[in-house]
């Protein structure tokens, strides 16, 4: 490797450097756990890298011979010898450096591939809180980013140090052993050559972490602006000449940040292509004077000169390990820190399953509180200085109802009482403080998350779906699902003529959140998944909320179809929903504060019927009471 690659190698090591911390032996022990699968590929690694090393100090000594046997005239069988001998080198230098190449893909991408499921499956396991309050681009780049830089360390890092050390010794032994003199005012010259690689990358680092930030905020613009929702926001209300100049702004100061950064490159790699040539100058200069004064042979000359681009290459690099280490360990670090996450909700070794046939639901004296951002987040995943402390007071109080198997509770009340909150407490979204969550009599924290999962559907007021076809949207619910399972599913979800009317029908893309769908095409899609999955408890979390007349009455004829038979807890807003619900319960700032069916509810005149006549006519309510 010439000094120039070396220099511009180290450069862009410190460049992507971050601040220096010390060695953390528990991180090393856990990176150590992590590399232990590798450890043989590790071993074949390392040895190559020193056999390369190897390789690369016998060539310019083989050269060195080359010409001493010309000039001294002789034979000419040992001229060609050598430069067979170094040829069959260069060979399998070549082929070493394929294998080597191979090794450090399959040992880099290997341990990316174990860190990346290792905290994609942690992260499949974290509450929906820690997904409230995460920015998706910031635990993207764990995945990404981070894991990459953890990766350098054992494809980079760790074969360069061990060839670099074993080219170093190498080197130098040769050196001093054809001129000492030569190898002591050739390392005069490193300091010139390390110094201003450390202090230029430190500069360069700071206009790089620059530029990464606004391409960050550049990237969190373009997304926020290309998204189905905020491109339609931007249409209603930005204006487009200075939503323009706004991002060409930033662009022009990552711009004007890119220019400096490639004069500072370019100024440095040719201060260093200087020093590399003065370098050079001094061992053919002084070699050559002591070469004509015949205390050195000329081959030993040629030699050095090659040697020398042997010698400060691993120097640097060397010089540079420390950086490159740091680095390495902070982006394990920062895997590390999403994987020390502590999940708020674990299953049980020895967890039950729900009980066989129709269950009923229980809820008794719950109290909860949603927990605080310090147990479900981190700072640098929020993108904040300091996690919020607030947190963990009580919004449930003493929650206590029962809905036996295949009836219907609905909740109601005002926004912000606590309905949705109840709701997710009933698949285990987040864990009851006090009290207890129980589906067939079993409190759901004994349950297993796949039985809970296969025996519990919830459909939300969103109507969620990935940006995938119709077909792989269902299959969510039922991997198992037929040809026919589906079309039965989108039949009775009233969506079966609407897909077989699509390009493609069950592999149409639905786009972005199902947003090539209306939203009553999207609710009646995740009413499909539901009646896919059959499962045999439902929660219906405002599922008709935002829907206009027609779409309400299309998804309520599903939601019939997908009640029939099942326990169900029903929010919602809209009253003449839940009409026909067996028990209907009013909550108010985290309590149940009425009870009863609509008729009862209607008859006492309290919450219910205030809440009932804001949406309809006196005379409906009367007509409603009397009925």
């Amino acid at each position: 490797m010439s000094i120039e690659i070396t220099a511009w190698t180290q450069l862009q090591s410190v460049m992507s450097a971050q601040e220096r911390r010390p060695l953390a032996r528990a991180t090393l022990r856990r990176i150590g756990a992590f590399a232990r699968p590798h450890r043989a590929r590790i071993a074949r690694f390392v040895v190559l890298g020193v056999v390369t090393a190897l390789l690369a100090v016998a060539t310019p000594v083989l050269a060195g011979g080359v010409v001493d046997a010309i000039v001294t005239g002789g034979d000419e069988t040992t001229v060609v010898r050598l430069a067979l001998l170094i040829a069959l080198i260069a060979v399998v230098e070549a082929a070493f450096g394929i294998l080597g190449r191979r090794l450090s893909a399959t040992l880099g991408e290997g341990l990316i591939l174990d860190l990346r499921t290792a905290v994609f499956d942690h992260v499949q396991r974290m509450p929906v809180a820690f997904f409230t309050r995460t920015r998706t681009g910031a635990l993207v780049s764990r995945l990404n980013n981070d894991v990459i830089g953890a990766q350098r360390a054992f494809s980079n890092t760790l074969s360069g140090v061990v060839s670099n050390l074993v080219t170093l010794v190498l080197t130098l032994a040769v050196m001093l052993t054809l001129s000492w003199q030569i190898t002591l005012l050739s390392l005069v010259l490193l300091p010139v050559f390390v110094v201003p690689a450390r202090r230029m990358g430190s500069r360069m680092a700071r206009m790089q972490r620059e530029a990464a930030a606004l391409n960050a905020a550049m990237g969190t613009r373009m997304t926020e602006r290309f998204s189905a929702p905020g491109a339609t926001l931007v249409k209603l209300f930005g204006r487009p000449e200075e939503e323009s100049e706004e991002f060409a702004a930033r662009a022009r100061r990552v711009r004007d940040i890119g220019v400096r950064t490639a004069t500072a490159q370019s100024a440095f790699i040719t201060a260093l292509t200087l020093v590399s040539a003065l370098a050079l100058a001094l061992v053919y200069g002084l070699g050559g004077w002591f070469a004509l004064r015949g205390t050195l042979e000329p081959g030993a000359v040629v030699a050095l000169a090659l040697l020398l681009t042997r010698l400060y290459a691993p120097l640097t690099a060397l010089a540079g390990a420390r950086v490159e280490v740091m680095s390495a360990l902070v982006s394990f670090e920062r895997v590390f820190e999403v994987l020390d996450l502590k999940p708020l909700i674990e299953e049980k070794p020895d967890a039950r399953q729900v009980p066989d046939g129709p269950v009923s639901v229980a809820f008794e004296d719950v109290r909860f509180g949603y927990p605080s951002a310090d147990k479900v987040s981190l700072a640098s995943l929020e993108e904040v200085a300091a996690l919020d402390t607030r947190g963990g007071d009580e919004v449930l109080h003493g929650i206590s109802f029962r809905a036996e198997p295949g009836q219907t509770v609905a909740l109601v009340g005002s926004s912000g009482a606590g309905k949705s909150t109840i709701a997710q407490l009933l698949p285990r979204l987040y864990d009851v403080d006090e009290g207890a969550v129980r589906i067939g009599g079993v409190d759901v924290r004994d349950l297993s998350a796949d039985s809970l999962r296969s025996a519990l559907g919830m459909v939300t007021q969103d109507g969620h779906l990935f940006h995938d076809t119709v077909r792989a949207n269902l299959l969510l619910a039922a991997p198992a699902a037929t040809e026919d399972d589906l079309w039965d599913a989108l039949r009775r979800a009233r969506l079966a003529d609407l897909v077989r009317s699509l390009p493609d029908g069950l592999d149409t893309v639905v786009g972005e959140r199902g947003y090539r769908l209306s939203g009553g095409e999207r609710q009646r899609m995740t009413i499909a998944r539901l009646l896919l999955a059959r499962q045999r408890v439902v929660i219906l979390d405002e599922a008709t909320a935002h829907l206009d007349n027609t779409s309400e009455a299309a998804v309520q004829e599903a939601l019939a179809e997908a009640l029939e038979g099942r326990t169900a807890v029903v929010i919602a807003h809209r009253l003449s929903t839940v009409r026909a619900a067996d028990l209907i319960l009013v909550v108010e700032a985290g309590r149940i504060v009425e009870r009863g069916t609509h008729e009862q509810l209607l008859a006492t005149g309290g919450r219910y019927a205030e809440l009932y006549r804001t949406q309809f006519e006196p005379g409906d309510v009367t007509e409603a009471a009397a009925a």
